[in-house]
């Protein structure tokens, strides 16, 4: 039973991988207002509102305020908002307020998320994954 969602787990993240991205928001733009979208979108600018589609890709400039509902997420910059998505990845230096709901997480050290956060992963017939839990990491530490 495992196998089956962990191996349909690894293809998404294939697929996410290996797909070219066919949109991209430049740094300069400011959009308002709902996204949808198919295959990989690249964000570096800002967006205030909610999105959905397949893969998408929040940069260090990047900055959305809304609702996320995607495939997949890598997340290198600050969203304030809600997050559901089969695969997250948080990298360095992200930042995540709001409630994080995904199949399988991936938290790199130096993320920042703040909220609740649900991941099923592959412990999803244990109690651990089913209970919703509050998560925050430490900051990033300086640098010198």
């Amino acid at each position: 039973m495992f196998n089956k969602k962990g191996s349909s787990v690894e293809k998404e993240l294939q697929k996410a991988e290996s797909e070219t991205i066919s949109a991209i928001i430049d740094k300069t733009m400011l959009i308002s207002g709902e996204i949808s979208f198919k295959g990989k979108t690249r964000i570096d600018g800002t967006i205030n509102g909610d999105i959905s589609g397949e893969h998408l890709i929040l940069s260090e400039s990047g900055t959305i305020t809304g609702d996320i509902k995607v495939s997949s997420f890598i997340c290198h910059g600050t969203i304030e908002g809600n997050i559901i998505a089969n695969l997250v990845t948080a990298r360095k230096g992200c930042s995540i307020k709001g409630r994080l709901e995904a199949g399988s997480l991936t938290v790199e050290p130096g993320a920042r998320l703040d909220g609740e956060v649900k991941a099923a992963g592959s412990n999803s017939g244990t109690g651990e994954a089913k209970n919703p839990q509050k998560a925050q990491t430490a900051p990033p530490q300086k640098s010198s």
